[in-house]
């Protein structure tokens, strides 16, 4: 790579660690904070909804922005509202105040990643190649980044760690802002028409994309969504019910292995984004698509009943779920380009952002009403409904 794209890459890659370190990290907090505010898992799953939603709900907001602005401004605001957001966070005094919190975060989380993909398009020579270390920084984030705050939970109160994890992000803001690259000349334009043109203009985009193939493309993103999000948010209270995981004492302190099983598997997921996508090169995407939907039905109806087998086949289902979890994105972000035009490639995406965050944030709503009124086994079979309904949608698609 050239000197240009190496900067590139650091500043987009450092960005994108933060945000995947805030939004894994937030499952680990779900359980103190049901104790810290005496609420309900129905309650603390609205609470975060509103916070990952609105990742999705503003993402086609930044991506506007990011046609009008500079994206480098844009990615600088995202870093530092981030940790603002979580700053407040620490200091919440009840469920209120926490989904304030949540939410401040949400709306700069949603700036980041049309900003950032938009950067890279406009700016690298070796787009390809940027692309690629851009989402090994985002791995990094969601493997690391769950990884510490539960080193800090287990020395420090919740309130502290969440105020460490916010100054991390203003030290990574401070070293973006010495990262020094020359952008594109697309970038550098700005604006090409008035507010009013461009909203003519995305409406119109929008009606041509919605064509009978995107539509169902979206709906299976949608489902997809839900399912990661209503079984991740409250996964690590979900593994601290087994036996098998129970806490211990080591050397004066409490370890909390569910904790590190689910860090985990978000780090077994590095891998299936990468075995995903090479499969996309293999095999038709939706054949692809449509397989991981049913490994997904499938461990959701088998894990009520292999967590009771002890503490290896516990731990061996869930690295089999963050592999196959995290190994249908990149399946699914091929799903979308081949049913996308050329020309609303952007478009297409800031739509898929909005299923798979904004809507499908209604997972972590969802896994908390079914945790409140019924059980954790209740919710994977319900998880594995959502899987079967989004493999239907696949073969839907295959037919059109």
């Amino acid at each position: 790579m050239k000197t240009n794209d190496r900067a590139l890459v650091k500043f987009t890659s450092l960005a994108h660690a933060m945000f995947h370190t805030y939004e894994l990290s937030i499952p680990l907090f779900v359980g103190l904070w049901m104790a810290e505010f005496s609420v309900s898992a129905a309650v603390i799953g609205a609470v975060v909804s509103v916070g990952y939603g609105f990742i999705g709900i503003g993402a086609p907001v930044s991506g506007v922005l990011s046609d009008r602005f500079s994206s480098r401004r844009l990615i600088l605001l995202s870093i530092f509202g981030m940790g603002a957001g979580f700053a407040i966070v620490s200091l919440a005094r009840g469920a209120v105040s926490l989904a304030v919190a949540v939410l401040l975060w949400g709306c700069f989380a949603s700036i980041y990643h049309p900003a950032g993909l938009s950067l890279i398009s406009r700016t690298a020579d070796a787009r390809g190649t940027v692309f690629a270390y851009h989402g090994a920084g985002g791995n990094v984030g969601t493997a690391f980044g769950p990884l510490l705050t539960a080193l800090l939970l287990l020395f420090v109160d919740w309130r502290i760690a969440a105020a460490v994890l916010s100054a991390v992000a203003l030290f990574v803001g401070l070293a973006g802002v010495r990262i020094e690259f020359e952008v594109g000349e697309a970038e550098e334009s700005g604006e090409t028409g008035s507010i009013a043109d461009e909203l003519r203009k995305t409406f119109l985009e929008s009606r041509t994309l919605f064509a009978a193939a995107f539509t169902v493309a979206f709906v299976a993103v949608l489902l997809y969504g839900t399912y990661y999000r209503g079984l991740l948010t409250f996964l690590p209270d979900v593994l601290a019910e087994s036996s098998a995981l129970q806490p211990f004492e080591l050397l004066d302190q409490t370890i909390q292995p569910a904790q590190y099983v689910y860090t985990a598997l978000l780090t077994v997921g590095i891998g299936g984004q990468y075995a995903g996508g090479r499969l996309t090169d293999r095999v038709p995407s939706t054949t692809a698509l449509l397989g991981f939907f049913a490994m997904l039905a499938g461990l959701a109806l088998a894990f009520p009943l292999v967590r009771e087998l002890g503490t290896v086949a516990l731990v061996g289902i869930c690295l089999l779920l963050g592999f196959f979890v995290y190994g249908t994105a990149p399946i699914y972000q091929v799903v979308i380009a081949e049913n996308s035009g050329d020309d609303v490639q952007g478009l297409s995406y800031g739509f898929t952002y909005l299923a798979m965050f904004g809507i499908g944030a209604l997972g972590a709503s969802l896994a908390g009403f079914v945790l409140t009124h019924s059980t954790s086994a209740v919710l994977f079979f319900v998880l594995a409904g959502i899987a079967g309904l989004g493999g239907v949608a696949v073969l839907l698609l295959k037919r059109l």
